[in-house]
């Protein structure tokens, strides 16, 4: 898979997110006592929380529910960052192993394919340092291993963005002689994990169909049954969820819809639509799914739901209709 060979960018700094309300951002009526109807999607408000603030309770939970805050749609990649770490710790508070983080990273108004595929895939690897670096403690990084794609992109990340880090590197699968048509050689999973291993954090899995085949095998006999954890990094899941993959010609690939996909959390999310009746399909756990509009005064929500809706049903129902 070709990487970008140019310089990385500058280290993000980071800010916590703002608890500012941007004009024209979707606003709560609070009623303590009864379920309220907000932006087209209904929630409980059960408690307020240390600072005030209400509390929701994400009613999309397969355990009793934990308390999440309202998030507003980020200004920038620090509060993407900020905030992804911060619904990742929700999430493995709430014994969630299997979780996915996805958003754009040609801009926070990009849609995949806005960059080039190898800058983009660079800018991901850029971005999984610094989530690293937040969401990580220094005590566990010996205890975190990152996989990229291919070995030779291990070998990239060495020399340039993960220089000098405590964390481990892996690869998902090895390149074959016969790589320029689309073959690669399968690294059993359980060779390359070590007894130690708490985090494995899968890095961009979508260039090469296998790659998430594998990811799955390294679910299934690495992490269930233990206490270790699963974040799957800009995947591109929705190639698999909107049936990109024909199922004739990829029925394992198809077949992740039924037996990996359900059991994953999406903690983080951002999709853009564009058009002129374009807008954001947005998640912070647990908080509920959010369609946005987005304006020159900030973000409109338009509707919201517990369960993910599917891009279809976003771009041709909930936002030609709000």
């Amino acid at each position: 898979m070709p990487l970008s060979t140019s310089p990385t960018a500058p280290a993000l700094p980071f800010s916590s997110p703002s608890h500012s309300k941007p004009k024209g951002s979707c606003q709560r009526w609070f009623s303590i006592k009864k379920e309220v109807t907000v932006c087209s999607g209904r929630i409980h408000f059960n408690r307020k929380s240390r600072n005030g603030d209400f509390a929701i309770n994400s009613a999309s939970r397969e355990s009793s529910p934990s308390v999440g805050f309202d998030v507003q749609f980020p200004k920038d990649y620090a509060e993407v960052l900020q905030q992804a770490k911060e619904a990742t710790e929700l999430a493995v508070k709430d014994n969630r192993q299997l979780m996915e983080i996805e958003f754009p990273t040609a801009g926070l108004g990009s849609v995949p394919g806005d960059g080039e595929g190898g800058i983009e895939m660079t800018e991901s690897m850029e971005l999984i340092r610094e989530f690293c670096d937040l969401f990580i403690t220094p005590e566990k990084a010996t205890r975190t291993r990152i996989f990229f794609p291919e070995a030779k992109e291990v070998q990239f990340a060495r020399n340039s963005v993960f220089g000098g880090v405590l964390f481990k590197l892996d690869y998902l699968t090895k390149p074959s002689f016969f790589e320029d048509f689309g073959f690669v050689e399968k690294v059993k999973m359980a060779d390359r994990v070590k007894p130690e291993d708490e985090v494995f954090l899968v890095a961009y899995p979508y260039f090469n169909v296998s790659e998430m085949l594998v990811v799955k095998e390294l679910y299934e006999e690495a992490v269930v049954s233990t206490s270790r954890k699963l974040i799957i990094f800009n995947g591109e899941l929705d190639r698999i969820r909107s049936g990109y993959y024909p199922p004739f010609f990829y029925p394992k690939l198809a077949a992740l819809n039924k037996t990996l996909l359900p059991k994953m959390e999406t903690v983080y999310y951002i999709h853009n639509f564009k058009g002129h009746k374009g807008g954001v399909l947005f998640r912070c756990y647990p908080g509920p799914w959010k369609v946005l509009r987005r304006t020159r005064k900030g973000y409109i929500c338009l509707h919201q739901q517990d369960l993910m809706p599917s891009l279809k049903e976003v771009a041709l129902d909930i936002l030609p209709s709000a």
